[in-house]
Formats: C-alpha cells, sequence, structure tokens
C-alpha cells in the first residue's frame, strides 16, 4: 500500500501550463519531500494527487489503481494542511474522531483509534480540550491525529509547520519524522525550506516552474546537484557558484564550491578577500567575504564555513583555499559536467 505513480501528468489553468509533462515514481512507505520556490509548483502537484485539482492531461495511480478521476474520498489518502482546519467548538477527540464518524464507524471502533493515535502523538492528556487551549504544535499533532485514524495508503503534507515559530518547527519536525518511522506509511511533504527537506527526506524531488529539476536522495543531490539551479537551492548556506576567467580554468562555464570546503586563514591561501558580515553561531562561524576578484553573481561575496572559534572582523583581510576534491563545475547550459 502506499505506492504512488504519476504519467505525463500536467496541469493548466486557462492557457496557463502550470505543471509540464510530469513523471514521479513514489515507492510505498518513502518520505518524500517536494521542495523549491515559491510558485514552482509543488502544492498543485500534491493537490493533484490529492484530488483537490483536476488533471488536465496524464494518469495518476495509486496502488495500481487509476486514480485520476476518482473524488478525493476515494483515492485512500489523508491530508494535513498548513492551516489546523480543526472545530474550534469541538474537543480533541471528537476532532481527531471526526472522519470515523463520516464513514459511520460504530462508537466503540472510534474511541479505539482515537485513543491509539492520541498514544502515538502523545495527546492523551489533551483529548477533552479544545483547539483554543492548545499550542500550536499541539493542534499540528491533533490535525495528523485526525489523518492516522483514517488509516490511509499515504499521508500528504502541505506546508505543515509554516505556521510554527522556529524551536516547535524543529520539535514538530522530528515529531513526523519518528512518526514514519513508526507507521511505515508513504509520506508526501511540501516545503519551500530546503534545510526540511534534507533532514527529512528519503527523496527529495526539486521543483521549478512545474519541472522536475532532479529526484534523489538528500545526500546524492547534495553531492552531485545536477545542475546550477539545484547546486544554489540545496545546501545552508548555498553554495558558491564562480563564473569568468577562475572557472576557465578548470574547463568549465561555472564552477561550484559549499562554504564548508574553503579554508579560511589570515595568512595566505589561494582567494584574497576583505572580510564582511561575520554570523557567530557557536559551533560555526559563517563569513561572508568581499572584493575577492571572483564573478560572484550580484551578491559579490564568497561564504566560508568555519569553526566557531575563528576571530573574523569587519575589514580583515583574509585568504581562502577551495578543497580542489569537492569543486563542482557546469557546462555553458548550466548543467553538471562529470
Amino acid at each position: 500500500m502506499g505506492n504512488i505513480t504519476l504519467s505525463k501528468v500536467t496541469k493548466s489553468f486557462g492557457d496557463v501550463q502550470v505543471i509540464p509533462p510530469l513523471d514521479l515514481d513514489i515507492r510505498e512507505g518513502e518520505f518524500v519531500v517536494f521542495v523549491g520556490p515559491s510558485g514552482c509548483g509543488k502544492s498543485t502537484l500534491l493537490r493533484l494527487i490529492a484530488g483537490l485539482e483536476d488533471v488536465t492531461s496524464g494518469e495518476i495511480r495509486i496502488d495500481d489503481r487509476n486514480a485520476t478521476e476518482l473524488p478525493p474520498a476515494k483515492r485512500g489518502l489523508a491530508m494535513v494542511f498548513q492551516s489546523y482546519a480543526l472545530y474550534p467548538h469541538m474537543s480533541v477527540r471528537k476532532n481527531i474522531a471526526f472522519p470515523l464518524r463520516m464513514a459511520g464507524l460504530d462508537k466503540a471502533e472510534q474511541d479505539r483509534k482515537v485513543e491509539a493515535a492520541a498514544k502515538v502523538l502523545n495527546l492523551t492528556d489533551y483529548l477533552d480540550r479544545r483547539p483554543g487551549q492548545l499550542s500550536g504544535g499541539q493542534r499540528q499533532r491533533v490535525a495528523i491525529g485526525r489523518a492516522i485514524v483514517r488509516e490511509p495508503a499515504a499521508f500528504l503534507f502541505d506546508e505543515p509547520l509554516s505556521n510554527l515559530d522556529a524551536a516547535l518547527r524543529v520539535g514538530m519536525r522530528l515529531e513526523i519524522s519518528e512518526l514514519h518511522e513508526r507507521l511505515k506509511t508513504t509520506m508526501i511533504y511540501v516545503t519551500h525550506d530546503q534545510v526540511e527537506a534534507m533532514t527529512m527526506a528519503d527523496k527529495i524531488v526539486v521543483l521549478r516552474a512545474g519541472n522536475i529539476e532532479q529526484v534523489g536522495s538528500p545526500l546524492e543531490l547534495y553531492h552531485k546537484p545536477r545542475n546550477l539551479f539545484v547546486a544554489g537551492f540545496i545546501g545552508s548556506p548555498k553554495m558558491n557558484l564562480i563564473s569568468g576567467a577562475e572557472a576557465a580554468k578548470h574547463d568549465a562555464k561555472h564552477i561550484g564550491i559549499r562554504p564548508e570546503h574553503l579554508k579560511a586563514s589570515k595568512e595566505s591561501g589561494v582567494w584574497k578577500g576583505r572580510v564582511g558580515v561575520s554570523e557567530h553561531l557557536g559551533s560555526d562561524t559563517f563569513i561572508h567575504v568581499h572584493d575577492t576578484g571572483l564573478a560572484v553573481g550580484e551578491e559579490d561575496m564568497v561564504t566560508v564555513r568555519c569553526d566557531g572559534e575563528m576571530d573574523a572582523r569587519h575589514g580583515d583581510t583574509i585568504w581562502l583555499t577551495p578543497d580542489m576534491e569537492r569543486l563542482h563545475r557546469f557546462d555553458d547550459k548550466g548543467l553538471r559536467i562529470t
């Protein structure tokens, strides 16, 4: 249960095609993350799978059954939205049980499923409260609980953490990952946050303008980005991308080097620059280096990741040395040179 296949799927709104022909295989039990900038089509793609949007052409199969024309309720999927979509006048227990009541399950079976879901989500002590008496993270867990009791073939998450503050997002990220490990159910998760994608996914689907730019594990995308877009999108801080004469030395139109693959020194190195802003994060320091003479685009800086003890002050001269074995090369079409 939980295999989903998209074949030549497209979506148009009037004359505007937002999803060009697209193929994608999602295997049972995978945690797949759709990631990309705002407007790239990731939520639209999720809604096509859910049946909340009609496919313009192509086919969607769920567990080898053609689901293209099936209504959402017949697809065996459960969706968790960005907004919690809870009934404020109902208790947590009744909110979680709502889809079971709609399905006509008897009271004893409802109670059994609700209690089991509450135990998994640490909500047992809150079953008699109303949503207004809960924190944002607890409300999101209630929304997930309402999905769990349906025992779906797959869970669909549409930016479920974007309404939470930074600390809660980290906690919920871990909870959803733990939930996946316990349930072993297929999960498709939409986010614009590549850190969420890297930390949660078995498989990442990087989207741009409705097109799939690359599909792979987090480390595959990190170590071998297929093109300049993926190289610049995956990784935090993002990869330094350099063109011009320095790239030509390596028989490439563009070269990329990640901040953690640069060595910083105040004494000697390959590229000389001037320290701009330094971001001290405790274990790490991110130094933004200007005036390197490198063609690094509009931002006009190279970012280097250093040990947290690195003493670099604004205006200091600094030398950078790239790890040549970690250099990424791209051709004039922006594609990776192997």
